[in-house]
């Protein structure tokens, strides 16, 4: 078992801060969108999060956003790009030419600060930051002033997150938040995808238009999705772009990723502000899958729905909203 550690380093010719905590290991890149790109364990061989390969590294950084656990500010699509908020509307780039939808924001591939990192005798650390403000990007179609600092811990209790956004303008702003997090499937070598049952804590599914726009109405659950919520299923069962209620069991909201082969279950407990999942497998393509907690409904603001169902909240200025995640390793007994 190897030490506690956090050191500068490089992942693939890009700036990392690499942490070490026993078995574990774990990257973070601050200059591609504050993405924490690899968890591992290096003693099994288990890679947890899809990582690209040498080869891909150039497309990654062009759409930054299927790989590790990429942030959205806005998350999802807007309909013609359009933002409603407080009697008012912003106009973000139509990016999405197909749906002619805003598609994912611009956090997601931006440069992040590395604030601080270090290690003590529990846990290797690293925080990085985003501050919008005049000059950002973002800004310039979301006027708001704010920043979102991010801490991902590593010790023997596996991985964990803080995300916290400070709103640190003159007006209220909307909290529209996700992970676009990517998990292989399967994670361990020697094993395959049918060897792993995904389980997850969904309540409804919102039905999608044409332009994967909800329409407001639920729909039925497949038997597929049933088990899905109780003791796990095949994750490329068919294809899924599918979005839905959370519905936290036991007092928590989760993701549960079993290799049966090997008796080792992954789980990504996100806490309960994430009010949505979005679950996407790439056409039931195996190798990986994005479980994406969602603070709010896709197309939230433009919509009439409750806010409180849909996870639409505001912060004043000089308020801070923050949630913690956990991806950490149970074995079978």
């Amino acid at each position: 078992m190897g030490g506690i550690s956090a050191s500068e380093g490089v992942y693939q010719g890009e700036r990392a801060v690499w942490l070490r905590a026993g078995a574990y290991e774990a990257a973070l890149l601050p200059d591609i969108g504050g993405n924490l790109i690899a968890f591992r364990d290096a003693e099994r061989g288990h890679r947890y999060l899809r990582e690209p390969l040498p080869d891909e590294m150039d497309a990654f950084k062009a759409n930054p956003s299927v790989h590790g656990i990429p942030v959205l500010f806005p998350p999802n699509r807007y309909e013609d790009g359009r933002l409603r908020w407080r009697g008012k509307v912003y106009q973000l780039p139509v990016n999405e030419e197909w749906s002619h939808n805003h598609l994912h924001g611009y956090a997601h591939n931006t440069a992040w600060e590395l604030v601080r990192f270090g290690a003590d005798d529990e846990e290797a650390w690293a925080e990085v930051k985003l501050t919008v403000d005049k000059g950002r990007k973002l800004y310039e179609y979301l006027p708001f002033r704010f920043t979102i600092r991010l801490r991902y811990a590593l010790g023997a209790r596996g991985l964990s997150q803080h995300i916290a956004l400070m709103n640190e303008g003159e007006d209220d702003m909307p909290v529209l938040l996700a992970f676009h997090t990517a998990i292989n499937a399967p994670f361990a070598p020697g094993s395959s995808a049918r060897d792993c049952r995904m389980k997850l804590t969904i309540g409804s599914r919102w039905e999608m238009s044409e332009r994967m726009l909800p329409t407001g109405r639920h729909q039925p659950l497949s038997p597929e999705e049933e088990a899905m919520k109780d003791g796990g299923v095949y994750p490329f069962f068919a294809p899924m772009d599918n979005h839905y209620t959370a519905a936290p069991q036991n007092g928590r909201n989760r993701m549960e990723l079993t290799d049966e082969r090997i008796g080792v279950t992954l789980v990504y407990d996100v806490g309960t502000s994430w009010k949505q999942w979005m679950v996407w497998n790439n056409g039931a393509r195996e190798g990986f899958f994005c479980p994406e907690p969602q603070v709010n409904l896709v197309n939230a603001p433009n919509t009439d729905l409750p806010a409180e169902e849909i996870g639409l909240f505001s912060l004043a200025p000089g308020e801070i909203w923050e949630e913690t995640s956990r991806l950490y390793i149970r074995e079978k007994r």
